[in-house]
């Protein structure tokens, strides 16, 4: 006796199944390649609160002041950092304001100097994203946290004294709001 049409559809099947994989691993037409170690270290460009990852380089407000006429940073932000279409990097009020009714301020709000440094690197300038070198990154942040009064304005930073630098927020970050899963969203959530 032979096996019943339906044992045969359910071999069928399974061959098929199990036979799909096999056929996702066919040659690769010559397309793409492994990253090298060193392309993969290229692309790891984060840098965490410690500095570890930050090259060498160094850069002043005074450097930075220049930078920021010369990359035509005033484009995007304004000459003063808070008339521009782009958001603003200095608050329009002062320091007798609590730190968070100054507004959503880059190197106010961050809570750590290398944070601002790793933004500038990643993001600016827009639609040149990367071609800051890494001197040029140091004294832009150098002169966006003296405008907001962190840092005096003789105070070179590098990769030892970045990291060093203590920030307005301190310990005072944006508490995180009381939430429940299975729960509605946040209050004032958009969706």
């Amino acid at each position: 006796m032979g096996a019943s049409p339906m044992a045969l559809l359910r071999v069928l099947a399974f061959a098929l199944l199990m036979g799909a994989p096999v056929l996702a691993q066919s040659q690769t037409y010559g397309v793409g390649r492994t990253p090298t170690a060193e392309e993969i270290r290229a692309w790891d460009i984060s840098i965490g609160p410690t500095g570890e990852e930050l090259p060498p380089g160094r850069g002043t407000v005074r450097e930075g002041a220049a930078l920021y006429r010369a990359k035509a940073c005033a484009g995007c932000h304004g000459a003063t950092g808070i008339d521009g279409k782009a958001p603003m990097l200095k608050s329009k009020v002062g320091p007798e304001v609590e730190l968070w009714a100054r507004g959503r301020i880059l190197p106010l709000r961050s809570p750590f100097a290398t944070t601002v440094w790793d933004y500038i690197n990643r993001a600016m300038p827009l639609n040149r994203e990367g071609t800051l070198t890494a001197d040029e990154v140091y004294a832009l942040t150098a002169f966006l946290l003296y405008m907001n009064d962190v840092i005096p304005e003789d105070q070179v930073l590098d990769a030892k004294s970045l990291p060093k630098v203590k920030m307005p927020i301190g310990d005072n970050y944006a508490p995180l709001p009381e939430w429940k899963p299975r729960t509605p969203r946040l209050k004032g959530y958009p969706h």
